[in-house]
């Protein structure tokens, strides 16, 4: 699920990412375009219910493909993603558009 709030002057976005965790995966990160990829820059909170949840402060005017990583090496989309794009390993990344 996306949640996005806008500043004042619209120029940028929080974005809050929360990942249901059907998985009940113990961990999980934040990996897209705004942090490189990166498996370690944008780690998640495990909230009381199991779900993991992290926001994040975007520019505003782009889409962005992100997906989560559970447990170091699941990769799975957001099933309410503003859309989706293909990637170059065959599958799909969610894009949310700020």
């Amino acid at each position: 699920m996306l949640k996005k709030n806008y500043t004042k002057t619209k120029k940028s976005c929080r974005v809050t990412f929360k990942y249901a965790n059907e998985e009940q995966a113990e961990s999980a990160v934040l990996a897209g375009e705004f942090n490189d990829w990166s498996l370690t820059a944008t780690p998640m909170k495990r909230l009381k219910n199991g779900t993991f949840s992290v926001t994040v402060t975007l520019k505003s005017g782009y889409s962005y493909r992100f997906r989560y990583v559970l447990d170091g090496n699941v990769w799975v989309n957001d099933p309410e993603a503003d859309s989706y794009a293909a990637n170059e390993y065959g599958e799909e990344n969610s894009v949310v558009s700020v």
